[in-house]
C-alpha cells in the first residue's frame, strides 16, 4: 500500500486564505513550558526534568475553514435534499457525515487548463471524464485539479483556478457522488472574478453556485487540496475523515490518496 499526502500544512506566514481568515500558529517550546508542567507538580524545577526540557506545544486561531476541510452540507444552506424531499430536510454538520461516503474511491478531473474564474459545465465533466475512460460510480469521490495548486502559498493563490458551477456540481451529484473537493481556494469560482461577472451580468444567482447545489442535493467538498497533478485520473481510493466538531460547517482533515500495490 502507497499513501500519498493530498492535504497542506496549517501554517503562518503564506497566503493561504484571504488575509482576514488566515490561521495563526503560536509555538511554544520545551524552554517555555515549565509553568505549564507546575499546574501539576507545584514544586517542578527545571533540573528535575531530563536536559531541564517541558514539554512543547501550540495555541493556534483557525476557522473551521482553514488548511484542507471538509464542508457539510450546512455550510452551504441550512436546509438540503429538496430535489429527492418535498421540502427539503435539515443540512447535515460535519459531525454528521456518514463516514463512509469518506473512504471511497477517487477519480481526478483535470481542468488546469481552464483559466482562472471559469467556471466549469456539465460539458466539461462530460469530457474530462470520457477522456480519462471513466464512468461515475455512487460514492466515488472526485477531485478536481486546478490551476491553484501549483499556486498555493503564492499571493494570487485565493484568485486563482476554476470553479465549479451548480449543474457541473448537480451533474456528479445525480450520479451519486457525495464528496468532492478542489485545490482550489474555494469550490466555486474565486469570490473576487464572480463578483465582476455579477457586476457585468446583474445576475445574483451565479454567487456561491457551487456551493448551492448543496440545498438540491446535499452533499460535502474538500478545499485546498494539494499535490493533485501527481495523482493518476482513477485507480486509487481517498480518505478524508474530518475532525468531529459538534453542529459545524466544516471540519479540518489529512486527506490522502491510497494505492494498492
Amino acid at each position: 500500500m502507497r499513501i500519498v499526502d493530498i492535504s497542506v500544512c496549517i501554517e503562518n506566514g503564506i497566503a493561504s486564505d484571504p488575509v482576514f481568515a488566515r490561521p495563526k500558529v503560536a509555538y511554544h517550546g520545551h524552554d517555555e513550558t515549565i509553568g505549564r508542567m507546575r499546574n501539576f507538580f507545584p514544586d517542578l524545577r527545571p533540573s528535575d526534568l531530563p536536559d531541564g526540557k517541558a514539554w512543547a506545544m501550540e495555541s493556534v486561531e483557525l476557522t473551521t475553514h482553514n488548511g484542507t476541510h471538509l464542508d457539510a452540507p450546512y455550510h452551504f444552506h441550512p436546509t438540503m435534499n429538496h430535489s429527492l424531499v418535498d421540502g427539503g430536510e435539515r443540512a447535515i454538520t460535519v459531525d454528521e457525515i456518514p463516514l463512509d461516503w469518506c473512504f471511497r474511491p477517487g477519480v481526478k478531473l483535470d481542468f488546469r487548463h481552464l483559466e482562472d474564474g471559469y467556471v466549469a459545465t456539465v460539458d466539461d465533466v462530460a469530457r474530462e471524464l470520457d477522456r480519462i475512460g471513466y464512468t461515475l460510480k455512487p460514492y466515488d469521490i472526485v477531485v478536481v485539479n486546478t490551476r491553484a495548486g501549483e499556486r498555493y502559498g503564492a499571493p494570487d493563490y485565493v484568485e486563482t483556478g476554476c470553479g465549479m458551477g451548480k449543474e457541473a456540481t448537480l451533474h456528479l451529484l445525480k450520479a451519486g457522488v457525495r464528496i468532492t473537493g478542489t485545490d482550489a481556494w474555494s469550490w466555486d469560482a474565486p469570490l473576487s472574478l464572480t463578483a465582476k461577472r455579477v457586476a457585468q451580468t446583474g445576475k445574483m444567482e451565479l454567487i456561491w453556485e457551487g456551493h448551492k447545489a448543496g440545498r438540491d442535493i446535499g452533499y460535502c467538498h474538500m478545499e485546498k487540496l494539494h499535490g493533485l497533478e501527481a495523482l493518476p485520473s482513477h485507480g486509487f481510493r481517498i480518505a478524508c475523515f474530518p475532525v468531529k466538531i459538534r453542529g459545524a460547517s466544516a471540519g479540518w482533515t489529512r486527506a490522502v490518496a491510497i494505492f494498492d500495490e
